[in-house]
């Protein structure tokens, strides 16, 4: 392989994963931020609720296996991510204790990298990796001056439902099943400081079309485990109006890719990204979030910002 072409395929592999629904190469997109504070439980108890969000992240700079920056003649990556959720929690059915709900995420992707070059082109517009999973939520603990505790464990899954292209190295979808539960909880500090986390493990099935630049004549590819996580801490600014804080992401694959069965080193990610955020609480049933992020020590990936806004109904 000329010295160009292994440059090009350490780039692939610089471009990993990118935001939430638009996977590059390796792991699939994930939650990298997209919740954050009072994540762990609804605003207005059961019901059904609607999630929309809107996602833009940026990014120039691509990192090799070293967390070193990988000279290509000026990159640039631009995202837009549209998520509409949906989330049904019963006010009846009961498991562990706590209620039986369900959400639903279908996502929409528009994928911009410059320069054009053959093996790292872009897959254009196109319908993501649809999300669901089962989950129980407990009822929030009380103390004497309000709620304390709030948690549930959802067994999300992501479904190889969109758009990919095996000759392209960025693609709205991912072309292979990935089971990716986490827990979700919100600690109340003081009736006006809570901290929040969301706590995530990835296993990923097969992808039997690889990119074919980075596996030629691979019969499949299975991207390594990984876990990451959302936290964040928010201050009451305006009593039941406005809350405003800090919110940052991790991600981290635990375990070498496989090709054909075999491991392949140095292929391992890791990302972490920090910034600031604010939620305003239009009523109870009426919620707006905005979330920044910023990140570093990336490595097998991108490394850009991130900038998050989230609408939140319930009916």
């Amino acid at each position: 392989m000329s010295k160009w072409l292994k440059m090009i395929a350490g780039a692939i592999a610089g471009l990993s994963v990118l935001p939430i629904c638009a996977s590059a190469y390796d792991l699939p997109a994930v939650n990298l931020g997209s919740t954050s504070f009072l994540d762990g439980g609804p605003p207005a108890g059961p019901g059904l609720y609607f999630q929309q969000y809107m996602s833009f992240y940026t990014a120039d700079t691509l990192k090799d296996a070293n967390g070193d920056t990988i000279p290509l003649p000026d990159p640039e990556l631009d995202n837009w991510v549209s998520l509409s959720q949906f989330i049904y929690l019963s006010d009846n059915m009961t498991l562990f204790g706590g209620k039986l709900g369900l959400s639903g995420i279908i996502p929409y992707v528009s994928l911009d990298f410059t320069p054009t070059i053959v093996g790292l082109q872009d897959n254009g517009d196109g319908l993501g990796d649809i999300v669901i999973g089962p989950f129980v939520q407990w009822d929030t603990i009380m103390g004497s001056n309000g709620p304390r505790f709030m948690h549930r464990i959802e067994l999300q899954a992501i479904l190889p439902t969109g758009k990919y292209d095996d000759d392209r190295a960025l693609n709205p979808g991912s072309n292979f099943f990935s089971f990716n539960p986490y827990w979700s909880a919100t600690f109340f500090a003081t009736p006006q400081w809570t901290v929040s986390w969301r706590l995530h493990y990835l296993w990923n099935d097969k992808n039997d079309q690889p990119n074919v630049l980075s596996f030629p004549g691979a019969d499949d590819m299975q991207a390594g485990q990984a876990i990451h996580f959302n936290l964040s801490s928010a201050f009451e600014v305006i009593p039941k109006k406005f809350r405003l804080g800090i919110n940052a992401y991790y991600l981290d694959q635990i375990t070498d890719t496989k090709v054909d069965g075999h491991k392949v080193s140095d292929r391992q990610e890791k990302v972490f990204g920090v910034g600031p955020g604010a939620v305003y609480h239009f009523s109870q049933d009426n919620h707006l979030f905005f979330n920044a992020y910023f990140e570093s020590g990336a490595e097998n990936r991108t490394e850009g910002e991130r900038f998050n806004l989230r609408y939140v109904h319930h009916f």
